[in-house]
């Protein structure tokens, strides 16, 4: 009798713990997800607000006509990005090639291995079978295993001195026999999804003389699941798939396609990472920023100063780089994805700049540039030149002066700040109203006007006008400039309400309450 109830409580026990309802109760085992501000980021949620002008167009420029828009939530940096910050990128790429350097250049095959991360068996999903870990063949074994963090570079131990040695400028090159690295070869590769490209439909209709493949005439330029190849190269350049492919009783299917080699869409690009220190003399004629030059970047003295000589590509190779970083670290401890880290658009810079105050004409509020103890509150160039007045002489710290409602410093003046956005004086007129961008995606053959950006914030050898937040300027995506910096942001995964404590969890129903 005792079996028998033990055997009913067993199965009333896995009859309570199945999946199998029969009513609609989701995809189960999902992770519960709580939204969490990254660090050094503020939040700053959905909203509508007033963009453009709020005073006269003082020079006339008639390209920041007042029009409304609606951004959704965001986190924004509270500060710029700091020279120490964008170290620990040019120190990750520094020590990620020589890491490959130590791997392929030890001659002993024990003292390699340690700079991999390498276990006795590998499972090749191409072979499908188990693969022994070989180490005399370093070429194989990289390609599939990672690199060794967690063992830290003595850049003086003298077995790698000499698998280093190329890293460092050449003797004819150094400076007083100083061994220094040779910032010429600090490449970063890295990856991006041109979604935009990737959302098209088809593939252009290219055909030669304006003829299809039947001979007959073409108008216009069409996507279409069914193209010739390329007329010049003979080769596809990318096509749909039909997936609707089964037909329906009705002669219809579901009109659903997908990209025939998505491969396209990943771009792979290098670029050198480290600052244009040279551009601090290069910006100023008749001028001293020798010292500038020298030091800037590199001594602790300015570790908390924002980072200028950054094209606005190398910001962008930056932001995939802390995006790894932070994904990479997420998926070891167990937790999901979260948004990538990039340049905020225009609309989202302004809607942050202005701090909670819809009509504002600087960050702090206006509509002067002094408190009421006649102290300035950024970091300009006041008073026909009187550079120091604000207490600043060429950049200052990223924490200086007060935060505006957000939280948010240097908002205005000290260094201007790339955006996401491709700068056009008519972008106001034909621009969405929601998440309001415009992108272009210029190339070296491109005219210049193409390869402009935003610059939005004014900087320290900038004027007043500058600092408002309304103003637009621009500069090429190609040049580094010593006044000219960046902070990132990240989308809000959710609703983007005021109150970030009532957003996700399972334990909520709903975001909204209605009263």
């Amino acid at each position: 009798m005792k079996k028998l109830l033990l055997i009913g409580v067993i199965g009333v026990v896995l009859a309570s713990c199945s999946t199998r309802t029969g009513h609609l109760t989701g995809a189960m085992g999902r992770p519960v997800y709580h939204p969490e501000i990254p660090m050094g980021m503020v939040y700053i949620p959905a909203g509508s607000y007033q963009m453009g002008e709020n005073d006269m167009d003082v020079p006339f420029l008639h390209q920041t006509r007042a029009k409304t828009v609606s951004v959704q939530a965001f986190y924004m940096d509270q500060t710029e990005i700091s020279n120490n910050e964008y170290r620990q990128f040019v120190e990750w790429v520094r020590d990620s090639i020589a890491r490959e350097k130590i791997y392929a250049g030890l001659e002993e095959d024990e003292d390699a291995e340690r700079w991999i991360n390498y276990a006795d068996m590998y499972f090749d999903e191409g072979a499908l079978e188990y693969v022994e870990y070989d180490p005399s063949d370093r070429e194989l074994n990289r390609s599939i295993f990672s690199l060794n963090w967690d063992r830290r570079i003595d850049y003086s131990d003298p077995d790698v001195v000499p698998v280093l040695a190329d890293m460092y400028y050449p003797q004819p090159e150094r400076y007083y026999k100083r061994r220094e690295l040779d910032v010429r070869k600090l490449m970063f590769r890295y990856y991006w999804i041109d979604l935009r490209e990737a959302a098209k439909r088809g593939r252009v209709n290219i055909t030669p003389n304006g003829y299809d493949k039947d001979g007959n005439k073409t108008v216009d330029e069409h996507r279409t699941l069914e193209n010739p190849v390329h007329p010049f190269t003979e080769e596809p350049v990318g096509q749909d798939l039909d997936l609707g492919q089964v037909i329906n009783k009705k002669g219809q299917n579901n009109a659903i396609r997908g990209h025939e080699n998505r491969q396209r869409f990943i771009i792979d690009e290098i670029i050198n990472v480290y600052p244009d220190t040279l551009c601090w003399v290069r910006d100023f004629t008749y001028s001293f920023h020798d010292p500038m030059t020298n030091m800037y970047f590199w001594h602790p003295a300015y570790d908390n100063y924002p980072i200028v000589g950054v094209t606005w590509v190398q910001a962008k190779a930056f932001s995939v780089w802390r995006t790894q970083l932070l994904n990479s670290w997420l998926v070891a401890m167990g937790d999901l994805f979260v948004n990538d880290f990039r340049l905020p658009t225009e609309a989202e810079w302004e809607r942050a700049s202005r701090g909670d105050l819809s009509m504002s004409q600087y960050p702090w509020g206006g509509p002067y540039i002094r408190n009421e103890a006649g102290c300035f509150l950024g970091n300009f160039k006041p008073m026909r030149g009187r550079y120091f007045e604000d207490g600043g002489f060429h950049t200052v710290k990223v924490f200086s002066y007060n935060p505006n409602g957000w939280g948010l410093y240097c908002m205005a003046g000290n260094v201007s700040e790339w955006c996401e956005t491709a700068y056009d004086e008519s972008m106001y007129e034909f621009s969405h109203d929601l998440n309001t961008d415009y992108r272009y995606d210029a190339m070296d053959w491109d005219p210049p006007s193409m390869k402009r950006k935003v610059l939005r914030g004014g900087s320290w050898k900038d004027v007043g006008y500058y600092l408002q937040n309304a103003t637009r300027t621009y500069e090429y995506q190609d040049t580094a400039k010593s006044y000219v910096g960046y902070r990132n942001v990240m989308t809000h995964l959710g609703r983007g309400g005021r109150d970030i404590t009532k957003e996700g969890g399972e334990e909520i129903r709903s975001d909204i309450e209605l009263r």
